[in-house]
Formats: C-alpha cells, sequence, structure tokens
C-alpha cells in the first residue's frame, strides 16, 4: 500500500493552513486546518476546520472559507504539483469538542463518591 494519499493530505493541509494565514491573518486567527481527506483519485476532498468560538463565529468563519474556496484552490494550484487539483469541501471538524465531552465524562467517573450521600 502507497503512502501518496496521507502525504498528498498532509501537503494540502500545510499549503492551505500556510496561505491562509499569510494572506488573511486577521480572518483566520480562530480558524486551524485540522486535517485533509482527498478522494483516491484527487478529484475531490474534505477540509476539516476546527473554528474557536460560538455557533455564530463558527457558521461565519465556514462560510467566509467556502467563498474563498476557488482562490484557495486556484493558489494550491500555483504551489503542488498535481495532475488533478480536487475540489474542496470546508466542514466543521468536531472532534475536538467531542475529545473535551468525552475526557468530561471519563473525569466524572473517576470522581469518588461524595460523602454522607446515600450508596
Amino acid at each position: 500500500m502507497s503512502n501518496r494519499p496521507v502525504r498528498v493530505n498532509e501537503l494540502i493541509q500545510r499549503e492551505i493552513s500556510d496561505y491562509l494565514h499569510k494572506r488573511y491573518q486577521s480572518e483566520t486567527v480562530a480558524v486551524t486546518i485540522a486535517e485533509v481527506r482527498v478522494s483516491p483519485d484527487l478529484r475531490e476532498g474534505r477540509v476539516f476546520v476546527a473554528i474557536v468560538g460560538d455557533e455564530q463565529v463558527t457558521e461565519s468563519k465556514l462560510r467566509w472559507l467556502r467563498a474563498k474556496a476557488f482562490e484557495i484552490r486556484r493558489e494550491l494550484g500555483q504551489r503542488i504539483v498535481l495532475k488533478h487539483m480536487p475540489k474542496l469541501e470546508y466542514v466543521h471538524d468536531t472532534s475536538a469538542i467531542r475529545g473535551a465531552h468525552l475526557l468530561q465524562m471519563l473525569d466524572a467517573v473517576d470522581r469518588p463518591p461524595a460523602k454522607g450521600g446515600a450508596v
């Protein structure tokens, strides 16, 4: 099995992140490109974006990224040499939120019961 898909995913992730943070510093302060998953034929892919803020901030940043999708793809085409530059879909990454919730649940299980309460 080849490492190429993994390398392409990491390269695209790094280049998107670099472009956004250099070109749009103020707009992307709360934005992190968490992961990129490109299909094996390199025709399409998903960019998982972690955004710090409430739902309103998250939605506005995702709308902004989706509006810049063509520009980002064009820039990637200039930076990366691939036969096909994938069409990218930007998706909110909720894995950090789910992970924090899971850690809270595990902490609650580890906590000893309160004294004086019924067993």
